[in-house]
Order: structure tokens, then C-alpha cells, then sequence
């Protein structure tokens, strides 16, 4: 093919399906225009042949039609992924249609958003609470309220980078505080922030480091000696947790710090997460002191950071269930909470379906999502020999529903911890290429060769 043998826009318009053609023409002749010059770029680097224009439109405007974000089998047992979504949500119905979002039933009159989550995250604080977006706006936001133009005093050891090449002090800094940097990265003593409060301190900031663990020569102030010295100075203690713990874990060696602890300490705000282990949506919540949080509630910034009414119906379902105690009905706390032996029994009969090529062999499934960093949870993984495990893990994302396994040792590994039981069908599908719903154990165990057979 060359240039002037390229197709006009009319051309191509043409030849599109009733159904392409359905979709609203400025963007059918869009897509054309913009498949016509890749092809051309193509043609005049000489470097590759140009599908035929018209089958890249047909396959650009279906793309369009279909959903981007999709649900996911997610087989690598780390329980909290940054890149699925981190906590998986359980069960929600949408409400369809207005809600009541802003509007006090009992009154008739305008009320605040704040209610449908804060009042139980009350009733398991003892705290109010308000929310928004994540925890780094949290952070951001109690800052520029209480230490604008004075100084936050923070420990060297934590200034922290989080997700995504974001790091804390940068995000600190565009609050308007100046960081007051105390200690060394290794060891910080509460002498140190006594040493470093001026007149223009404004909060001591203690920032959990959820993400890493430091180890060896190492000290940092308690968060009682903290408050103590709040208290003498009259400075707010603020404590950004992360990981949202609201739950105790310690059973499952998860021993990341509790919120209810930490306010029961006496730290006069804190933030965390709320897709974490909490196990809700993305959130950064702030609690504590009712004056402080009125004050942060009241700061312009939070309505450029508040929350919607998505987010309320998903995080009032989440706090219900933790308020109710039905701790199951929250999948990333189901998960952690799973026992080694019922997942073994699990992936055995999952591997006596799939055959020959897969056997049970001990694990670890991990927390993720930039909690617990240190901790491992037993597991039992489903692990398939295969002649190109590369291979076979991209076809496994290519299947419909996605399935996003791990590979150890040039072998596909299935962690069924974050593989839930009404997934389990549409996974053996997709990893013996049978339909979803297969029953027979014969059919299931018919691989013809020594490579995976997927979708």
C-alpha cells in the first residue's frame, strides 16, 4: 500500500457497519482521521504495513463502546493490590436515582454529607469524622489548616514515599507548612521535637511508616510521650496511620497500629485510609478532636477534596458490617482472615480439576497495598507447569474475565485466598479453556499437551 493508495474519509465512512455507524458521527469521523494518519506515519516510516484502515476504525469504536474498567479474578493472593483496586468492595447496590445526600429527612432542610459515614465511624471511634478522596488530600488538608505559614516538626525517618513516586514532604510542602526536620533517619527521641518547638510551631507530626519497616539501631518517640508534650506546649499531635486498621488483626500477625488506640492515646487528629485495612473505598479520613476536625471540615480546600455519594453508599456498607460485627461481608478482612487449611482444600480441588499438570504445594499470600510490609499470611498455591509461563500469564489477562495470576519459577501459581468461591468456575474456564460452569472432572482433566490451555 502506498500513500495515494489510502482510502478518504468518506471512503472509510462507507464501508463502516450499521453498527459503527450508529455511533455519533463526529467521533466515527474522528476515529478515521486519526487511524488514517497512524496509517500514513506507518507508510512513511516504512518500517511496518498498516492493518486496512477501515478494520482499525470497526476495532477503535468497539473499543469505545466496551468497558475499560472491568472486574478482575485476582489469583496472586496479595490481598490488598495497588493496581486492582486495592481492598476488594463486597456486596453494594447502587441506589438508582436521587438519595437524600444533602437533605435532612427528619427537618427538610439541606444537611451534610458527612452523616452516612460519620456517624458510624463515631460509633467505632468515639470520635467525629469527616472524608475525603485519600489519605494523602487527609494529610494535606489537616496541614495547610493548622500549620499554614508555621511548622509542622517531623521526624527525618518519616518522610516517607508513598505509591507512584509520590513522596510525603512534597506533598507537605504545597500545604503551605514548613517542615521542621528533626532527628536522623534512624533515631529520633522525643528531646528532639521538645528541642525543635519554636513560636511558630504549629503541629507534631508523627507519620506511621506503613509501607516500610526499619530495623537495627533504630528509636522514635512513643506516641504518649508525643501527646505529653502537646499537651505541656499546647500544640496539636497529629498521627497519619495509612493503613486504616480499625480491626484487630494481631491473630493473623498483622499488628499495624489501631485508630481507636491511637485517639485513645490522645493524638488530637489522625488519618488513614479507607481502602486499606479498613476494606472499603478509597478514602482519607480524619478524626479526633471535634474542634479540630469543625476546623478542618470548615477549610475551603475540603470541598475541592469531598467525597461523593458513590463513595458514601460504598464506605456507610463497609462501617455497617465492622459496627454489626460481620466482619465476612468485608472481602479484604474474609481474605486475611481465611485459615491455610480451608484454602488447601480449595486448591486441591481445584487442582484434581485442571489435571495432571497442576499440584498443591505451600505458599504465602501477602497484605500489599502498603500495609503490613513484613507480614505473610500460609497459604496453599495451585502451581501448573507450562512451556512458556510468560506466555500463558498474558493469555490468562487476555480471558474474559481477566484472571491476573503470579509466576514462580516458570510456573503459573493460583492463590485461591483472593479468589472467591463464585469466581472459582469462570477461573478453571479460563485456565483449562472450558466454559464457565464445568462439572465434569474427566473433561476438565483433558489437556492435550504441556502447555496451558487458556480461553
Amino acid at each position: 500500500m502506498t500513500l495515494r493508495e489510502l482510502p478518504s474519509v468518506h471512503e472509510v465512512l462507507e464501508s463502516l457497519s450499521p453498527k459503527a455507524r450508529q455511533i455519533p458521527h463526529e467521533i466515527v469521523v474522528r476515529t478515521i482521521r486519526a487511524a488514517l494518519g497512524r496509517a500514513r506515519d506507518q507508510l512513511r516510516g516504512g518500517t511496518e504495513t498498516p492493518a486496512p484502515v477501515a478494520a482499525a476504525v470497526e476495532a477503535s469504536l468497539a473499543a469505545l463502546a466496551r468497558p475499560s474498567l472491568r472486574p478482575v479474578i485476582n489469583a496472586t493472593g496479595v490481598v490488598l493490590h495497588t493496581n486492582l483496586g486495592r481492598a476488594p468492595l463486597g456486596e453494594l447496590v447502587a441506589h438508582p436515582g436521587y438519595t437524600n445526600l444533602e437533605y435532612d429527612l427528619a427537618t427538610g432542610r439541606r444537611g451534610r454529607r458527612d452523616v452516612h459515614a460519620g456517624r458510624l465511624l463515631e460509633a467505632i471511634l468515639g470520635r467525629p469524622a469527616i472524608a475525603v478522596n485519600n489519605n494523602a488530600a487527609a494529610l494535606f488538608l489537616i496541614l495547610n489548616e493548622l500549620a499554614a505559614g508555621g511548622e509542622a516538626v517531623v521526624s527525618r525517618g518519616e518522610l516517607i514515599e508513598i505509591g507512584d513516586g509520590f513522596r510525603i514532604p512534597e506533598i507537605m510542602q504545597r500545604s503551605g507548612a514548613l517542615l521542621r526536620e528533626i532527628g536522623t533517619t534512624n533515631r529520633t527521641n522525643i528531646d528532639d521535637y521538645r528541642d525543635a518547638i519554636t513560636e511558630r510551631t504549629r503541629v507534631l507530626l508523627r507519620v506511621h511508616p506503613a509501607n516500610f519497616r526499619m530495623t537495627g539501631f533504630t528509636a522514635r518517640a512513643e506516641l504518649a510521650e508525643l501527646v505529653a508534650l502537646g499537651r505541656e506546649r499546647g500544640i496539636p499531635v497529629y498521627e497519619d496511620l495509612g493503613s486504616g486498621c480499625l480491626v484487630d488483626l494481631r491473630e493473623f500477625g498483622i499488628r499495624e497500629p489501631l485508630v481507636q488506640d491511637s485517639l485513645a492515646a490522645g493524638a488530637s487528629l489522625v488519618s488513614f485510609s479507607g481502602d486499606k485495612l479498613l476494606g472499603g473505598p478509597q478514602a482519607g479520613i480524619v478524626a479526633g478532636d471535634p474542634e479540630l476536625v469543625a476546623r478542618v471540615r470548615r477549610n475551603p480546600l475540603f470541598r475541592a477534596l469531598r467525597q461523593d455519594k458513590l463513595f458514601y453508599q460504598a464506605m456507610e456498607t463497609t462501617l455497617r458490617h465492622i459496627v454489626l460485627g460481620d466482619l465476612d461481608a468485608i472481602p479484604a478482612l474474609r481474605m486475611i482472615r481465611l485459615s491455610a487449611a480451608e484454602i488447601k482444600h480449595r486448591a486441591e480441588t481445584l487442582a484434581a480439576r485442571i489435571g495432571a499438570l497442576a499440584r498443591v504445594q505451600a505458599g504465602e499470600s501477602l497484605i500489599g497495598g502498603g500495609s503490613a510490609p513484613d507480614v505473610t499470611l500460609p497459604t496453599w498455591l495451585v502451581v501448573m507447569e507450562t512451556k512458556n509461563a510468560a506466555d500463558d500469564e498474558a493469555r490468562l489477562r487476555a480471558c474474559d474475565p481477566p484472571v491476573i495470576a503470579r509466576i514462580e519459577n516458570d510456573c503459573i501459581a493460583i492463590d485461591l485466598r483472593t479468589v472467591p468461591p463464585e469466581q472459582e468456575a469462570p477461573l478453571l474456564a479460563a485456565l483449562v479453556g472450558k466454559p464457565a460452569g464445568l462439572e465434569s472432572r474427566d473433561e476438565a482433566t483433558r489437556v492435550p499437551d504441556t502447555s496451558l490451555r487458556t480461553c
